[in-house]
């Protein structure tokens, strides 16, 4: 089935089993969305009792009675695999070689029908308020507010017209109003609005929800892989073998996705700012992806809302912060990106990577790496500054061994117990910036911290020297006829 928007993935997860649950029981966006899936599929950081599981479909959703919301699309790695059709192992590695066959976005056709302004709201209109058309959940009762956690965000640098696109929370604060969080120095449309800042004028902006999930998966790439002003629908395009459609918004000089169940437009305020949780004084934010819930944050990004436009009988997509989803969107091309860069300097060593779910896609990567001869003796530790240089949140690198299976973290905490010596094989690089979200890259906790957001990053080398090899071997066992037994490995 070829997938093209959220309604034509939600189709095929249909015809998989196990992959998509659909209720039509009530349920309140105000939390009770994702205390469900919790249960149900979350995974990733999230409290436990959580797992992996099926998405979830609530076709009857309190106060919206035309609107769905689905969660957890991307919540599951094979689940990723079968939407964008590529090996669930090797999914960093193959979306890394598409960086090198990208297609450009396309502007769909004048006078084409655009699937994303089927219903148009405008801000202009007496009875409009984003909190009574857009189903936003709250992840947990003391969420500052409805949160968009899975609205792509499309801006213009207005300097070379080139445009970006980024996913951010958004909380909706008012009944025109959304708070957009940017983390400091590392999105691309935070550069984008100071250059606006010094024309003095807000910025143009489109938010579009509910998307080919090839589009989501290609969002999380940063750079240096892809660097200030590349636009990384064009990878989403090399996924499906052609072109993301743009439609023009009706309001604001922007584009947008032209098959997206939502699109938001408006304007990024280059001098307004709001208290995040101005409506629930909470001093909470939302749960994120390291598992703890954000601190509010005392002034905000402003985005004025011009409209919002979506399909007929719109589907909300939404996602748990700290969810497995995260661990997708931001692990695999995490993923693709080490090994470009590691194949680029080092090329043949590098077999895999994972970006692994204990640190919400950003923060843990576990290499495997093959010495074939002594020559090859450092190297790991090499690729593992390569990861570093390719991923800057990144804050742990285990280097294992081609006998290891780097999906399974028994496994790899194995290699680390027979395998690892501390003083020897853990080598540690204080002082680096790494990530806001991690809590403990504070001075509370290190008085060598200058300021949060600074961290030790750390390499374990759990790989054998490759001149004792013969000493680390694997109990081999039988292989077996495995079509002889093949009732019996189905069980």
């Amino acid at each position: 089935m070829e997938i093209h928007d959220l309604r034509s993935a939600l189709e095929y997860l249909e015809t998989v089993p196990g992959q998509l649950l659909t209720t039509d029981t009530e349920v309140d966006p105000d939390a009770e969305v994702s205390g469900v899936y919790r249960y149900v599929g979350a995974g990733g950081t999230v409290a436990r009792p959580t797992k992996e599981g099926p998405a979830m479909l609530f076709n009857n959703v309190k106060g919206f009675d035309d609107s769905k919301v689905v969660i957890g699309m991307l919540a599951s790695r094979k689940r990723v695999s079968q939407l964008i059709g590529m090996d669930e192992e090797h999914l960093g590695l193959e979306m890394g070689k598409k960086l090198n066959k990208t297609i450009p976005p396309v502007m769909i056709a004048d006078g084409a029908h655009v699937d994303c302004q089927e219903v148009v709201h405008k801000a202009t209109d007496p009875d409009f308020d984003l909190r009574k058309l857009v189903p936003a959940p709250t992840n947990t009762p003391e969420d500052a507010g409805p949160y968009i956690t899975m609205g792509l965000a499309m801006g213009t640098d207005p300097e070379t017209g080139s445009s970006d696109v980024t996913i951010h929370r958004f909380c909706i604060e008012d009944e025109n109003t959304l708070g957009m969080w940017i983390t400091p120095g590392s999105r691309h449309l935070g550069a984008f609005l100071d250059k606006y800042k010094k024309l003095g004028k807000d910025m143009p902006i489109s938010i579009s929800i509910g998307l080919d999930p090839a589009v989501y998966m290609c969002a999380g790439f940063e750079a240096p892989t892809t660097p200030l002003g590349y636009n990384e629908l064009q990878i989403a395009g090399a996924l499906r073998g052609k072109p993301v459609e743009l439609a023009k918004c009706l309001t604001v000089e922007q584009n947008c996705i032209a098959n997206a169940e939502y699109v938001l437009e408006g304007y990024l305020s280059v001098s307004d700012t709001i208290q995040e949780d101005i409506n629930s004084h909470t001093g909470k934010a939302m749960p994120e992806f390291p598992g703890y819930t954000g601190d509010a944050k005392p002034a905000l990004n402003v985005i004025h809302i011009t409209a919002v436009t979506t399909r007929e009988h719109p589907i909300m997509q939404s996602c748990i912060g700290p969810s497995h989803e995260h661990v997708s969107m931001a692990g695999i091309p995490t993923e693709a990106s080490i090994y470009k860069m590691v194949e680029t300097a080092i090329p043949g060593r590098l077999l895999n990577v994972h970006a692994a779910p204990c640190g919400g896609g950003k923060f843990v990567a576990i290499l495997q790496f093959k010495k074939s001869s002594k020559n090859d003796e450092g190297r790991q530790r090499n690729a593992a500054m390569l990861a570093f240089s390719a991923f800057s949140e990144l804050k742990h690198v285990f280097l294992v061994d081609e006998d290891v299976d780097i999906f399974d973290m028994s496994d790899v905490m194995w290699a680390m117990t027979t395998r690892f010596q501390a003083d020897v094989d853990l080598i540690t690089i204080p002082g680096c910036h790494c990530h806001v979200l991690d809590p403990s890259n504070d001075p509370s906790m290190d008085p060598s911290i200058r300021v949060h957001g600074i961290a030790c990053k750390a390499i374990f080398d759990c790989t054998v020297p490759f001149d004792l090899k013969p000493n680390f071997v694997r109990s081999q066992f039988l292989e077996i006829d495995k079509d002889k037994w093949a009732k019996e490995l189905e069980a």
